[in-house]
């Protein structure tokens, strides 16, 4: 089965386009480094919780909005390897330094499939 990288970052609402334009350039670097697919979302109906929410949980601030997305490898091998490759490759450091969001308050995380319908 794939191997799944999820995100959860604030993004201000002001910078959406310069923010689709650094995902634009880092997926297809990704890309060339073996993920298969890439997906950048918008939150739109992300409600505030009384215990967890995305809000609460990237410290959202006013003029900010919720995005989540992720990367599938092929495997977890695959993620590592292709990971490793994407983070030597020089022009992911300048891709990485324009993306217009809080780094700090970012939550990630891998995952293995285990259902896929």
């Amino acid at each position: 089965m794939s191997y799944i990288e999820f995100f959860v970052a604030p993004v201000p609402n002001d910078k959406k386009d310069a923010y689709i334009a650094s995902a634009t350039k880092i997926s297809a670097l990704f890309k060339e480094h073996g993920v298969l697919a890439v997906a950048e979302c918008w939150g739109t109906d992300v409600p505030d919780g009384e215990l967890t929410s995305f809000p609460m949980a990237v410290k959202l601030e006013d003029g900010e909005t919720v995005v989540t997305g992720f990367m599938r490898w092929p495997s977890k091998e695959a993620r590592d390897k292709g990971m490793e490759a994407a983070m030597a490759d020089p022009r992911m450091e300048e891709t990485f330094k324009d993306i217009p969001m809080d780094g700090k308050r970012m939550i990630f995380g891998g995952f293995d499939v285990m259902l896929e319908v």
